[in-house]
């Protein structure tokens, strides 16, 4: 599955029945070996992803890191099978500036506004290499993936886009507030 709103995104698959089960099972007993089987396709999109001419090599991989003192396994995870898989680097370019609300219950608006400065970049690109991809285990509304990738942009990386392993289904219309058609 691919789209372009609320940014470019790649993903496995819709997160729903069968592959929605292999998530939550995959949160309490994170393993590589159980993540690999759900990624051929998302790999085979992100090596069809346009080239910036950049002499740098391929984009680094960047996880969101979770804000719960019982993180969530899963973007780490994800960015070490796929930075072996695509053999593309990994690096830990974000960190939570400050705790935020948890998602699941919020509607779309509050989860935009709650994920608003939520992130901090660590570093600014060195050399020629300036492209990322941003990885999380379900992309929803995007407020996560947008604040993660504003935080990026401020310190002058080019985010390419969002990976995850599962896209949950858009809402027939509706658009959040201040979401980004394309970043």
């Amino acid at each position: 599955m691919t789209g372009l709103e609320p940014l470019p995104w790649w993903s496995a698959g819709p997160y729903a029945d069968g592959l929605r089960l292999h998530l939550l099972a995959l949160r309490r007993q994170p393993r590589s070996q159980n993540l690999r089987p759900l990624l051929p396709g998302l790999v085979a999109q992100l090596r069809q992803l346009p080239r910036t001419g950049q002499p740098a090599g391929p984009p680094l991989l960047v996880a969101v890191p979770s804000w719960k003192r019982q993180a969530n396994p899963l973007p780490p995870l994800l960015a070490a099978v796929l930075s072996q898989q695509l053999d593309w680097p990994q690096r830990p370019l974000l960190a939570r500036s400050r705790p935020v609300l948890g998602q699941h219950r919020l509607d779309r608006d509050l989860r935009w506004q709650n994920q608003q400065g939520a992130f901090r970049c660590l570093q600014r690109p060195t050399g020629a290499r300036r492209d990322v991809v941003l990885l999380d285990d379900i992309l929803t509304t995007g407020a996560t993936a947008c604040a993660a990738a504003a935080a990026l942009r401020e310190r002058g990386w080019r985010v390419l886009g969002m990976a995850c392993v599962a896209r949950t289904p858009a809402a027939r219309g509706q658009r959040s507030v201040g979401a980004p058609a394309v970043i």
